[in-house]
């Protein structure tokens, strides 16, 4: 039996992300949370982070970011007792929606709520798998604030600190948790 008393949860985590070179394009370290998911201790010690992390707090919300910040988003709602609600790329949702668009490093991109999917005053953690730019997470707390949620911090599992955008969603005013981070890209 595996002794965890004096174990290092964030190393531990990143031992099962896989990094995949060069993918999407040539010089991405893609690294890909899949195999921390299928495995079910992985996963609920994942989970359990976020909830012993916020589990004292007055939540009313997670928002999770399309596509990665659903799963663990959702699992996280569901473990606080409180509603989860979806941010999606633009075109994606049936409902009236808000929308906030973001640059990427090759155009830009947009991501939209339900204009019903929050109202003023609710208090909302921010979550998705990976901050790289801290686009989609900027647009993300945009969209909340204009629905005039309280969002209380953003969550992900990894930042890439070189690429900039954990210290953009810090410099934004958002409080950011990152579970582990890479150096590079």
């Amino acid at each position: 039996m595996e002794n965890l008393s004096n174990l290092d949860y964030s190393s531990y985590l990143k031992g099962w992300i896989r990094t995949v070179p060069n993918w999407p394009q040539q010089g991405v370290m893609f690294r890909d949370i899949t195999p921390l998911l299928q495995n079910p201790k992985t996963f609920r010690m994942l989970i359990d982070i976020y909830v012993h992390r916020y589990m004292t707090e007055k939540v009313d919300l997670v928002a999770g970011l399309d596509a990665r910040g659903f799963i663990i988003g959702s699992v996280l709602a569901y473990e606080l007792n409180v509603g989860f609600v979806p941010i999606r790329k633009k075109g994606k949702l049936p409902f009236t929606t808000v929308e906030e668009e973001y640059e990427l490093e090759y155009g830009n991109a947009a991501v939209e709520m339900h204009t019903d999917a929050c109202k003023p005053g609710d208090r909302v953690i921010l979550i998705d798998d990976l901050v790289a730019t801290g686009g989609t997470m900027m647009a993300g707390y945009k969209l909340l604030k204009r629905m005039g949620a309280d969002v209380l911090e953003a969550a992900a599992i990894i930042e890439l600190p070189e690429l900039g955008g954990g210290q953009l969603v810090r410099n934004g005013g958002l409080d950011l948790f990152t579970v582990c981070s890479y150096k590079g890209h």
